[in-house]
């Protein structure tokens, strides 16, 4: 009898202790805490600094660590897209400092995140540059130039251009911010209830209506733009500086920059100490601080087109950078926008996506041949019930009404196309992905050859177009040549976006992204997230 008391007991003890975790657990989730990141684990070392980094200082990697390794710190860098930094910082990962685009995400991290002592590093404008000639053609050289003039070019067909995604980029997001700050009338501070006026709606809606493509990165878009015949794009002044650089070796015609006289972006480069109480390591966020913003530190973000010199002001800059015969002017004062509150940004993007941005009309071919039974196709299912349910609104990724999304399925041959050209459609499209199974082979040209059919004959002003193609393995059905024929016969601009999974030929997917000025992705370690990637570019 003792023994079944005692059991009796135990048992007691050991099921308050679970409701304890449970309710422990449920606190954690009405709190909003996340308890496991998206992003892999990483063995943190107190001996090992670690920086945070926004893309764009990719550049300065080299000596960086150089002077942190001649000053006995042991520097780790990862770069990643700002508005994905602040994501990973609010999920918990660790690191001893981050260094953004713009001030502006500083507030999106979360209070539990300590973040002191930062620093601006540098000012780099946020502007819009057009060819040349297409510049003196609308007359945009030599006088003052409003926002509301390159609204109107937009408006009468004149003027076409490509731009960073304002929900995935700082480039896209401040250039976004500035166009509405600019067309709101440049209040003092921008308020949710100017979000709402259908009269600012409509200017923002005829200004993106002029979007020919829409890159998920800076770097991508640099590249885009070389390679493409586009005539103008929004972007950083040091990107606008590194593109004419490259046209220029290419022997084309250079960008010639604007800047509105109602209102510029300006991002500051804000570098800021993550304070968790280790002295050691705020000494070596100082001095990896006065190397930046050192001479040698200085000099160097310059020669990327970065304006390091107080007030962005100055008739000393070097002349073969920023070039006066590509309109970049630092001899004159840049009227700053003023950025409106985090939940006002927060709202502006959302309308953004789901209202103000040009339609897209995508084709996704799905791989279904036999390799992807198993983890494949519940991945597959996984992924695209994200982007085309409502689970893709928390990312402000989600399709609306307006867009056209069709899906290609292939294996030994391509399969009928499934369409949605409603939010209730797109119910009956996911349904349709879930219940095909794989087998077969691969018929990856065919797909994408009639994916490009189809959005041949698609509106290109009313529509952003683009093929997002999801394979595991080779092509074996079909040839690239006679894909590279229909894409060249038709004379078009439609970008093939690849995602790679598990096997597939790398090679192939490169063929299709140098072909249509495309770009493949790595889908190897979660679909998802590559779809989240993908959806930034179109």
């Amino acid at each position: 009898m003792a023994n079944k008391k005692e059991n009796s007991t135990i048992k007691t003890i050991i099921t308050v202790i679970m409701i304890y975790i449970g309710l422990c657990i449920v606190i954690d989730i009405i709190n909003g805490v996340k308890v496991k990141s998206d992003y892999p684990d990483r063995n943190y070392s107190s001996d090992v600094f670690y920086l945070l980094s926004s893309s764009e200082n990719e550049g300065m990697d080299s000596e960086l660590k150089s002077f942190a390794a001649k000053e006995g710190i042991d520097l780790s860098i990862e770069y990643d897209d700002t508005l994905k930094i602040t994501r990973r910082l609010n999920q918990g990962e660790q690191f001893d400092a981050v260094w953004l685009s713009n001030s502006i995400w500083m507030y999106a991290i979360d209070s539990s995140v300590k973040i002191s002592n930062t620093k601006s590093t540098s000012i780099n404008p946020v502007v819009f540059a057009v060819r040349k000639s297409k510049a003196d053609e609308l007359g945009f050289v030599g006088r003052d130039i409003y926002t509301q003039d390159i609204v109107d070019a937009v408006q009468n067909g004149r003027l076409f251009f490509s731009m960073p995604n304002p929900v995935t980029t700082n480039s896209g997001a401040s250039a976004y911010l500035g166009i509405l700050s600019n067309l709101a009338g440049s209040p003092e501070v921008l308020t949710s209830e100017m979000l709402d006026n259908e009269d600012l709606r409509e200017k923002l809606k005829t200004f993106f209506s002029g979007v020919e493509r829409s890159s998920g990165d800076e770097s991508y878009l640099e590249n885009m733009f070389v390679q493409g015949e586009y005539e103008a794009v929004f972007a950083y002044e040091s990107s606008i500086i590194s593109i004419n650089k490259k046209l220029q070796e290419a022997g084309k015609e250079p960008l010639y920059a604007l800047y509105p006289v109602d209102g510029v972006s300006i991002a500051d480069s804000p570098i800021g100490f993550i304070d968790q109480k280790d002295e050691k390591k705020k000494e070596q966020y100082e001095k990896i601080v006065s190397f930046l913003l050192g001479n040698k530190g200085q000099s160097l973000l310059a020669s990327y087109g970065r304006r390091t010199w107080y007030g962005g002001v100055t008739t000393a800059a070097d002349k073969s950078i920023f070039n006066p015969e590509w309109g970049i002017d630092t001899n004159r004062y840049i009227s700053p926008i003023k950025y409106p509150s985090t939940p006002v940004i927060r709202k502006a993007l959302s309308l953004y996506q789901s209202s103000l941005r040009k339609p897209v009309h995508v084709v996704f071919c799905l791989d279904y041949s036999g390799s992807m039974w198993g983890e494949g196709i519940t991945s597959l299912r996984d992924a695209m019930d994200y982007i085309l349910t409502e689970r893709a609104s928390d990312d402000l990724l989600q399709f609306t009404g307006e867009d056209i999304v069709e899906v290609i399925p292939f294996a030994s041959s391509v399969g009928e196309v499934w369409s949605a050209h409603s939010e209730e459609e797109l119910d009956q499209l996911n349904q349709n992905i879930k219940s095909r199974d794989p087998s077969g082979g691969t018929a990856l040209y065919p797909a994408v050859e009639k994916a490009i059919s189809l959005l041949a004959y698609s509106d290109n002003t009313q529509y952003n177009t683009s093929v997002i193609v999801l394979t595991d393995g080779q092509g074996n059905v079909g040839r690239f040549d006679t894909l590279r024929s229909t894409y060249q016969q038709f004379d078009i601009d439609i970008p093939i976006y690849s995602i790679q999974f598990a096997s597939a030929d790398r090679a192939q997917l490169e063929q299709m992204a140098e072909l249509s000025n495309g770009k493949v992705f790595d889908g190897t370690t979660s679909l998802i997230d590559a779809f989240m990637e993908v959806r930034g570019y179109n």
